[in-house]
């Protein structure tokens, strides 16, 4: 599944941002959407040690806060239940569930237009003409020390989180579409954020989206 643009129909500006830990991503989407004046949408996952996501201005729908909680009901009910001899709620079931509810929430804010970090939006939003893929990477030792010096943690803190972080993310990716989010052939734009600053990559970004959509 390539980022090839697709046969849908949808016409509304998007710019979708998968990014590590370390590689400037909640700085960076929130400062492209600005630029563009675009709504942002933060991520599902937010980073190990981080703020929660109601504390950083995620927008999440009423109906994905109720399919976490659904979700987190149902790990605690399997516990109980496998102890019990009891049916366990089978974890397609789960799966499924919160895949739809995300990706409802996901079509919901493309359809207006807007910058979505994570959440897995670029394979959702992989036939939507005017969706433009981005990933943020770069190697563990820049990422390390970028997020060293922007949440001024000691190496092995930031190497700890850097970890568990890309690990979780990487695991709800592969869980929800069998498929590796560090796959180039899912982006039209693939940039390593750890030798640019922030403003240069929003304008890297934002002139390339903008000749991405000139073109169509």
């Amino acid at each position: 599944m390539g980022a090839s643009g697709g046969e849908a129909a949808g016409s509304a500006r998007v710019v979708t941002i998968s990014a590590t830990y370390g590689s400037s991503g909640s700085l960076i989407a929130p400062a492209l959407a600005t630029r563009l004046g675009l709504p942002f949408a933060d991520r599902l996952i937010p980073a190990l040690g981080g703020e929660p996501a109601a504390e950083c201005g995620e927008q999440l729908t009423e109906e994905e806060r109720v399919a976490s909680r659904r979700t987190s009901f149902l790990d605690r009910l399997a516990h109980l239940t496998g102890g019990l001899g009891l049916p366990v709620p089978a974890g397609d079931d789960i799966r499924d569930h919160v895949r739809g509810q995300v990706e409802g929430s996901i079509r919901q804010i493309a359809a207006s237009g807007g910058v979505i970090l994570g959440r897995g939006a670029m394979v959702v939003l992989a036939g939507q003409r005017a969706a433009f893929h981005v990933r943020l990477d770069g190697p563990e030792d820049r990422r390390c020390a970028r997020a060293m010096a922007l949440e001024g943690i000691d190496e092995a803190t930031a190497r700890h989180r850097m970890a568990e972080t890309d690990r979780a993310r990487a695991k709800y990716f592969s869980r929800i579409y069998g498929l590796d989010a560090a796959d180039p052939a899912l982006y039209h734009l693939v940039v390593d954020s750890t030798v640019l600053p922030v403003e240069a990559c929003v304008r890297l970004i934002a002139d390339a989206a903008g000749a991405f959509w000139g073109r169509r």
